[in-house]
């Protein structure tokens, strides 16, 4: 059981690390699609990947963000900025893989930030959705405010419902009792699952229709 315990948090840092740079990969193909030249590229890329876990740690007053405190995090996404960069070729034929990489990251900021929530605050359920679901969107927001787009969470499938659904669960496990580690294994599968199949299927939520002249 010991090895399991100290295993996971390992693997959830792995996790973390990779989300960032998955969410770091979108900022940065965004930029280069902008044409915003290298240092806009690595910007965006840092701006997508880093500004969720500081917008997180504001909300919990976790001050200094962690950004500050462990320079990887800013290592990783800057890297990723400037490898897109240089192989934006490769990265823009295997975009439906990053886009997957995407989701995996949505996952897992989702839950990473409601865990922080809840060892800094317990079992609220509202800080640990705003947390959560601030971790998941607010990187992706503020990339599209840059390039002045309307976010994606606002008009294209199921993202930050996904987010929300999968804090729920992760709450209500909780709340039952069921292992710590466990409950946010099988969170970050569920809304990366439900986010995937979002995307295959085009699932979107309902939209007013309007009458165009």
């Amino acid at each position: 059981m010991s090895d399991f315990t100290f295993s996971v948090p390992v693997l959830l840092q792995i996790l973390d690390l990779f989300g960032t740079m998955a969410f770091a990969v979108t900022g940065a193909l965004k930029a280069i699609e902008h044409k915003m030249d290298i240092v806009g590229v690595v910007i965006l890329a840092c701006s997508t990947g880093l500004a969720g876990g500081i917008i997180r740690d504001i909300i919990l007053d976790r001050i200094p963000p962690k950004i500050l405190i462990d320079p990887f995090y800013l290592i990783v996404a800057v890297s990723t900025g400037l490898l897109v960069f240089f192989l934006y070729r490769f990265f823009k034929e295997n975009v439906n893989l990053f886009l997957k990489f995407d989701a995996i990251g949505l996952g897992v900021f989702s839950i990473l930030g409601a865990s922080i929530a809840y060892e800094t605050l317990g079992l609220s359920f509202i800080a640990m959705t705003l947390a959560g679901v601030s971790t998941a969107i607010g990187g992706g927001i503020l990339r599209d405010v840059f390039v002045r787009e309307i976010p994606l969470v606002f008009v294209k499938e199921l993202y930050a419902s996904a987010s929300f659904l999968g804090i729920i669960i992760f709450y209500s496990m909780l709340y039952y009792n069921v292992n710590y580690y466990l409950s946010m294994l099988i969170c970050i599968i569920i809304i990366t699952s439900f986010r995937l199949l979002a995307m295959k299927y085009n699932w979107n939520l309902p939209r007013t229709r309007t009458n165009k002249n």
